[in-house]
């Protein structure tokens, strides 16, 4: 059922998985590794510096002890440890605050064992009334309810000379030695105090300023946060890709050689006068190398590369798009000579005024901007800007304009000579059997681009190892192309003898067509082993050389060819037992007519296009009148119509060579091209196949042993 009527052009090919010879410009692992250790040494140790300062200003509670006491027979003098002179001792609560003031002078007048003791000196009352005295040389022995003064030792007795005196004197007994709060104690407990609100804050701010981060995109590399909103999101990288990296299109890289030879000596250019080349698209299919190509660029140059794609300059909001590029071209200027790759720029460069959401919409506020910096009224030399782009034909005139893009060049579809080539290059490092033939893998891979030509050997050497072999085959790479182009075998799918029969009635329908019409396709191989939505497959490629423009004769031919599985089914089965499965071949068959009758002008309507082959049209565009339209139909229905009575007469005229074959893949379910042609030169089953089928009746007819 599939046909490849759709040939394309040759395209870049990348030599062994050359995307893993680009990386991004960042610090060594090792470097980075030692920055980390370095930080968190650093971090304890500063954490410890601060624990001890917390830990030496912290309020504490020392024991202060009362030694040095004295009599001089009409004075008690004395000191207090830990501590200096004329000290205030405060007492707690549960001792009345009675405060203790060295070097204060009171007369107090107590009597010690029947003896009056004066000790001289001050006194004065807190705001409770309680007393405040000095200590003088004196001792207080708590377990013996002693006193000693001056050396001599005297058992307290109940003082005379007022109350209050006697309890402050009893308060001494009681406390022995006395828990004295640090004098900055209290100062620094405001500082922590005040100081609590400011990192409380701190911590809020630092939480929603990680929660921001993570609701723009999360907080890996590159993330975007609310407070790097308008910056470039290109990334510096730097090229190891080589023009001897990639196979093939060696027009395109002369094209670009010159940018090298720009890059690495300008001023030879500003000497001679000329220009420098200001920028480079690359245009083509998806595939085919042209990040690939930009990236050698950049590695023969060893130039900073800033990689971005057009997509990462829009945002919802207003004007960012515009600074992203600002951004983009200052750090390129800063970094010149450099190259600025753009990739996927349709999504940033479409042309204007195609459907307008607001007056001004915010996509061209970005393209303006990109404009400008290509090509305004400021500078940049040494900035070398190459895009890359599917869709060369959705980009604003502006854009391409001498001046911003200079150089245009298309990158196509590989033909057979360079898809052997990348063939070659991606087989280098794999070990494939000396009877297989990449020239042959090339044939059978038209229309093939090198990302998935590197694909299908991928799939070949997956196959071998899952097999067990040692090494790749020419069934593993057949394999692998039918895994690329109509994905993994389903052969665990339980199919019906008759759904077989109709399978294979089909796809030698499409065999025989191609194999009587004079085009230039021939049929390579034929399966009804069912792969993905399809039950099977015919596999046309090119004779010889790859056609780049196809002539009317062959489009009808392909057409024909594509109808040869519903035709099978009407002249076999009958036209009331016609299947679904021509769904796709109709598909395909009308598209080519389609733009054979509207595009290409090879229909009876002459030669006026009806649709544009090349940009976008609205869906709500009206190109033609209603009776073009009617006209349109009715040629597509005819060109349709005919070559399918071109398909059933040929089927009619070879239902033996259409029977042999349909037989064959009963048997076989697939049929390369060696047999297909053993079948259309002798009229007759590949011995391989007639021995496979006897084997296969012997086994059906062999009688089965009675139970005992």
């Amino acid at each position: 059922m599939r046909n490849n009527w759709e040939r394309k052009k040759p395209m870049v090919k990348a030599k062994a998985n050359p995307t893993d010879k680009i990386t991004e410009s960042k610090m060594d692992p090792r470097k980075k590794r030692s920055i980390i250790i370095k930080s968190i040494v650093w971090s304890v140790i500063i954490g410890i510096i601060v624990a001890l300062i917390v830990v030496g200003t912290l309020p504490s509670t020392p024991t202060v002890y009362l030694s040095d006491i004295q009599w001089n027979g009409s004075q008690l003098t004395a000191r207090v440890n830990n501590g200096p002179n004329r000290q205030v001792i405060n007492l707690p609560a549960s001792n009345l605050l009675t405060q203790y003031v060295s070097n204060s002078h009171y007369n107090v007048v107590f009597n010690i064992g029947g003896r009056n003791v004066f000790v001289s000196g001050e006194f004065t009352h807190n705001s409770n009334g309680d007393p405040i005295y000095t200590i003088g040389n004196l001792k207080i022995d708590k377990l013996n309810q002693t006193i000693s003064i001056g050396g001599t030792q005297y058992s307290l007795g109940q003082g005379t000379n007022g109350n209050a005196q006697n309890q402050g004197l009893a308060r001494l007994l009681q406390i022995g030695s006395i828990q004295v709060p640090n004098a900055n104690a209290a100062i620094v407990t405001n500082i922590i105090t005040a100081l609590l609100p400011f990192v409380f804050y701190a911590l809020i701010i630092y939480f929603i300023y990680r929660f921001a981060n993570r609701g723009l995109g999360g907080s890996g590399e590159g993330a975007e946060s609310v407070f790097t909103i308008g910056r470039s999101q290109a990334k510096l990288a730097k090229s190891t890709v080589k023009f001897t990296d990639v196979a093939g299109i060696q027009e395109e890289k002369n094209e670009l050689i010159e940018i090298v030879d720009y890059l690495k000596n300008p001023g030879r250019y500003a000497q001679m006068g000329a220009r420098s080349p200001r920028g480079v698209i690359l245009y083509g299919p998806p595939g085919t190398g042209k990040t690939l190509l930009a990236k050698a660029v950049a590695g023969e140059a060893n130039v900073p590369f800033f990689q971005v794609t057009g997509s990462a300059f829009e945002d919802m909001l207003v004007g960012v798009g515009a600074k992203r590029v600002r951004d983009l071209f200052t750090k390129a200027k800063k970094a010149a000579p450099c190259i600025i790759f753009i990739d996927e720029i349709d999504s940033v460069g479409s042309k204007r005024g195609k459907v307008e959401i607001s007056n001004y919409s915010v996509a061209e506020q970005t393209l303006n901007q990109l404009l400008a910096e290509m090509d305004g009224f400021t500078s940049r030399t040494g900035v070398v800007v190459m895009a890359a782009t599917n869709r060369l034909d959705v980009l604003d005139e502006a854009l391409l304009r001498p001046g911003r893009f200079d150089r245009h060049i298309q990158v196509t579809l590989p033909d057979v000579k360079e898809r052997t080539a990348i063939l070659k290059i991606h087989a280098a490092n794999k070990n494939l059997s000396s009877k297989v033939n990449l020239e042959d893998v090339a044939r059978r891979t038209p229309g093939f681009s090198g990302a998935q030509l590197e694909n299908v050997l991928n799939e070949a050497t997956l196959l071998a190892v899952r097999n067990k072999k040692n090494t790749i085959s020419i069934e593993d790479l057949d394999e692998a192309i039918d895994r690329v182009m109509a994905g993994p075998a389903k052969k665990s799918r339980v199919i019906s003898e008759q759904d077989r029969k109709l399978t294979a009635c089909h796809e030698a329908g499409h065999a025989i067509v191609g194999l009587h019409l004079k085009g230039v396709e021939e049929v390579q191989k034929i399966t009804i082993i069912p792969r993905g939505q399809a039950g099977g497959y015919t596999l046309s490629t090119p004779k010889d050389a790859e056609m780049l423009m196809k002539r009317k004769s062959d489009l009808l031919n392909i057409v024909a060819g594509a109808l040869g599985g519903r035709a099978a089914e009407e002249v076999v089965y009958g036209a009331d037992n016609i299947t679904t499965g021509a769904s796709n071949d109709f598909y395909k068959a009308t598209n080519i007519v389609r733009a054979m009758v509207t595009q290409l002008g090879m229909s009876r309507l002459g030669m006026t296009q009806f649709v544009p082959s090349e940009g976008v049209v609205s869906p709500h565009a009206k190109l033609y009148s209603d009776k073009t339209a009617e006209a349109i139909d009715v040629v597509i229905n005819e060109i349709i119509e005919k070559q399918y009575q071109v398909a059933k007469q040929i089927i009619e005229t070879n239902r033996d060579e259409h029977d042999l074959i349909v037989q064959t893949l009963l048997v076989q379910e697939t049929i390369l091209k060696k047999d297909i042609d053993y079948i259309h030169e002798n009229k007759t089953m590949p011995p391989g196949a007639i021995d496979l089928k006897k084997a296969t009746e012997s086994v059906k007819e062999k009688p089965t042993a009675p139970n005992a």
